[in-house]
């Protein structure tokens, strides 16, 4: 009874292939009769479950993949690698979801007449688009009143940052702007600033976000009114160290390219390859990128957000510097480059040389200087420059928020979550860590939206329904921040005068090897792995415990606000100063060494928040969608790059597509019938009835 009918096999090569049934197959049978489309015959044995079946011809390629007789992991990657190569087509529906894959190429598909055209339609009348899930999100904030929320996730390279302007780009544009005529523009103008700023180029993406932000649009009377834009776990490591074929963040080869101009001569700028903070991973240009252009974009960004060229000039400055701290251990106070970097600073070299070669130790009553080996001084170096770097950020961010402050307020908001994707390299450390938790949370939240919530629906609705047994990702997060799970054995292990990443790990394999989502690999090196809902990850155990402390000397710090450069002052206004103590601790100079006040303990005596706290409890309330909104999806992937086809079974089989791929799958259960229809208003005046049909007789209420 199943002779003709096609099936998709599993195959090493290219992952999945289509094979014909040749013989009838019997309950019991332990291997089935195929016959693969070179015309070769397979015996293919039988163990759990039969091989998935196709779909018919007529419906591969649907925009829909809820329109599939079959939906599983099979049937979903076919549909989208054939519209995806033979269409050209990179956006598809799957029920709730939009999913988008990066052609890494420009599509004339996002002009302004395309955004037109989407504005006013429900979101079947069109082909699939980011315009019509944004469009949709715009009318029932509008219709309803209702916080509306976009969130935006894939793996690195497949589009994010990319999708998330472009949904911006629609809002200002269909919004336009209550007040202030100039605000679009503003609004638009953070993401060049942003990514100068917080984006980098990694083995797999030339302006990979190396931070994730939650852009939440302000909306009075349907009309924009402003933006407010909120960050969270900037890669600071990224300032002091990236992998070859990687580069630092944008802003510093903009400034090297565009050393020549007049308003950058004397801040001693050279190529990029000139330092240790730009040239590790000998990678100093990318071929997508000019930043020389960049740099113009960037500047013109500021100007548009009410910060000056003498403002801009400040900042730069305060970024510069970065090279040369490579410099700065173990040389003496005339070095040329200790030197530069003191003057662009406003601090004396004298203090720099010493807090960077010496740590203070405080105790009963006596104060030592405790001299650093070459290692710890090259360690504190770097953990300045970090700080650095975060602080500039945070100040950049904060004029950026400044400038799109609206007076008035807003009524609604639609909010736009892009999230660095789910990461696995060779080697992965606390960052990795990090950003997969992250994933993970946010997974969950998918979950929440697709399953939860909808079957809830059901249930008040008294819809007869049994409930979707989904892949629930619960017990991973549970290994993650539940109680003494990764992150709570590691803040404790931070708390620890001599805490270390091997006594942390032991605790680790102690403690969870009885988990079915953590591991123990068999290497020498302390590493653990954890099973994530898009596959297992090793993590190298290496920097988790000074990484998450996100440590600083005071010291260092201390110089850095007594600096006679007002920028730099600025940046570095302890918690609680005002503006009105900035000139009297200008004035006053820097703190006595020997007499420590309450602020100037070590930063392992403050109450500091650390790193891992801030992926998603300390900063949930703030940055992430609120549940009580409306949530629209889009799930971006990537193909592989440079393949004429695009899709390959590399891409086919990444992690990031086989876990997500199931979330795709399961929405199936949720639309057993699936039925065109429209949700457009329509009231009984505008209906026109035909006198032919005589229905005098209905009464109108």
């Amino acid at each position: 009874e199943h002779w003709g009918a096609r099936v998709w096999i599993p195959d090493c090569v290219e992952v999945w292939r289509v094979a014909e049934v040749t013989r009838s197959y019997k309950e019991g049978d332990a291997v089935l009769h195929l016959r693969l489309e070179d015309g070769s015959a397979l015996a293919y044995p039988i163990e759990s479950q039969l091989p998935p079946l196709c779909n018919p011809d007529c419906l591969s390629g649907a925009d829909d993949l809820v329109a599939l007789s079959y939906l599983h992991e099979p049937a979903v990657l076919h549909s989208l690698r054939r519209r995806f190569v033979e269409a050209n087509a990179i956006y598809t529906y799957c029920g709730v979801i939009l999913v988008a894959i990066n052609p890494y190429k420009p599509l004339p598909i996002y002009e302004e007449e395309v955004i037109y055209a989407y504005s006013g339609h429900e979101i079947g009348d069109m082909d699939p688009h980011i315009f019509a899930l944004a469009e949709e999100a715009y009318k029932q904030m509008v219709r309803f009143g209702k916080n509306q929320s976009l969130i935006i996730s894939g793996e690195s390279g497949a589009g994010k940052t990319a999708s998330a302007k472009y949904a911006m780009r629609y809002f200002t544009t269909v919004g336009g702007c209550l007040c202030d005529s100039s605000m679009e523009e503003k609004v638009l103008a953070s993401s060049p600033l942003m990514e100068a700023f917080g984006n980098a180029r990694t083995t797999r993406n030339d302006n990979s976000s190396r931070f994730g932000k939650y852009i939440e649009i302000g909306f009075s009377q349907a009309r924009v009114t402003g933006a407010t834009i909120k960050t969270y776990l900037l890669e600071k490591s990224r300032v002091t160290f990236h992998a070859k074929a990687e580069r630092n963040y944008h802003i510093f080869y903009q400034l090297c390219a565009s050393a020549a101009l007049p308003e950058l001569q004397g801040l001693g700028l050279r190529g990029a390859e000139s330092f240790h903070y730009t040239c590790q991973g000998q990678c100093t240009a990318a071929q997508s990128t000019n930043d020389v252009a960049d740099l113009d974009s960037t500047r013109h960004a500021f100007s548009l957000l009410g910060t000056g060229p003498a403002r801009v000039g400040r900042g730069q400055a305060g970024l510069v510097p970065q090279g040369y701290l490579s410099h700065c251990p173990h040389t003496s106070p005339a070095d040329k480059a200790l030197g530069l970097f003191c003057m662009l600073l406003g601090v004396e070299a004298s203090q720099v040389m010493r807090w960077l070669c010496h740590r203070k130790l405080v105790t009963a009553g006596e104060t030592y200087l405790k001299p650093l080996s070459r290692q710890q001084a090259l360690d504190s170096r770097d953990a300045l420059a970090k700080h650095m770097y975060g602080q500039v950020f945070r100040w950049m961010v904060s004029r950026v928020n400044r400038a799109l402050r609206s007076p008035e307020g807003h009524r609604t908001s639609i909010g736009i979550l892009d999230i660095y994707g789910f990461e696995m390299f060779e080697l992965n450390s606390f960052e990795q860590f990090c950003i997969n938790y992250a994933n993970e949370k946010l997974q969950q939240l998918f979950n929440l939206h697709v399953f939860k919530l909808e079957q809830e629906e059901y249930v008040t609705e008294e819809i007869p329904w049994v409930f979707v047994d989904f892949c629930d990702n619960q017990p991973c997060i549970e290994l993650i921040e539940g109680q003494l799970g990764i992150l709570d054995l590691l803040n404790e292990e931070c708390k620890m005068p001599q805490g270390s990443d091997g006594s942390w790990a032991q605790k680790l394999y102690r403690t969870h090897l009885s988990s079915s989502h953590f591991q123990k690999p068999k290497t020498p090196t302390d590493a653990f792995v954890v099973c994530h809902f898009a596959g297992k990850v090793e993590y190298q155990c290496d920097g988790f415990v000074e990484k998450n402390r996100d440590a600083v000397p005071e010291e260092l710090v201390g110089l850095l606000r007594a600096s006679k450069s007002a920028l730099l002052a600025e940046l570095f206004l302890e918690e609680g100063d005002g503006p009105t103590s900035l000139q009297s601790r200008r004035s006053s100079g820097p703190r006595m060494a020997g007499r420590p006040s309450r602020r100037s303990l070590p930063s392992s005596q403050k109450s500091k928040k650390s790193i891992s706290s801030q992926v998603w409890g300390g900063e949930k309330n703030v940055c992430w969608p609120r549940t009580t909104g409306v949530v629209k999806i889009l799930r971006a992937y990537t193909p592989a790059v440079g393949l004429e086809e695009r899709i390959s079974p590399s891409f086919i089989s990444s992690v990031e597509v086989r876990g997500p791929s199931q979330l795709l799958v399961d929405t199936s259960h949720l639309f057993p019938v699936h039925l065109p229809f429209t949700t457009s208003p329509l009231h009984l005046d505008e209906l026109r009835i035909p006198d032919a049909l005589n229905l005098a007789f209905l009464v109108r209420l």
